[in-house]
C-alpha cells in the first residue's frame, strides 16, 4: 500500500505548515516522532480521543509535516524533515527548541496514554491512521 496523500515537496506552504505547529497536541506528536524517528500512529502519546488524534494526524500529513505509510494494517508516522529544512531552513529546529523552553502546552497532560495498546482496527476514513487505545486492554477513551 503507498504513502497516504500527501503534498508534494513543492507544494509544502508555510502557512499550512505554521498552522499545524501551532496546536499543542500536534506539537507534542512532532517532538515524539522527532525524539524517537518512526513511530506507530497508535504508539504515540497524547491526552486526546482517538478520533482527535485522528484529525491531528491528517492535519500534520496535509501540512507536508509528516509523512504516513501503511504496512499491513499498522500506519507508521514520520517527519519530512528534510523536505521541511530545505524548504524552510531552521524553521523546525526552532519551533521545537521554543517548545522545549516553554514546557507547558505539549499536548501530554497527567491522563496521557502512555500505556495504551495499539489497535490497528481503529482508524479515520479520511487517513486510516491506527491510533491507541488507552487504558486496561481493550478499554477505549
Amino acid at each position: 500500500m503507498p504513502n497516504l496523500d500527501e503534498p508534494e515537496r513543492s507544494a509544502i506552504e508555510l502557512g499550512a505548515v505554521l498552522h499545524a505547529l501551532s496546536d499543542a497536541t500536534r506539537l507534542a506528536v512532532v517532538r515524539q516522532i522527532e525524539a524517537d524517528g518512526e513511530r506507530l500512529c497508535g504508539a504515540l502519546m497524547v491526552d486526546v480521543a482517538k478520533s482527535t488524534l485522528s484529525q491531528h494526524l491528517r492535519v500534520l500529513r496535509e501540512a507536508g509535516i509528516t509523512r504516513t505509510r501503511a504496512r499491513g494494517n499498522q500506519r507508521w508516522v514520520s517527519l519530512r524533515r528534510d523536505d521541511l529544512d530545505e524548504l524552510f531552513p531552521g524553521l523546525l529546529d526552532v519551533v521545537l527548541r521554543a517548545a522545549d523552553r516553554g514546557g507547558r502546552g505539549t499536548g501530554v497532560g497527567a491522563g496521557a496514554k502512555t500505556h495504551g495498546q495499539v489497535d490497528p482496527e481503529v482508524c479515520d476514513e479520511a487517513g486510516g491512521e491506527a491510533v491507541a487505545v488507552g487504558g486496561p486492554a481493550g478499554a477505549t477513551r
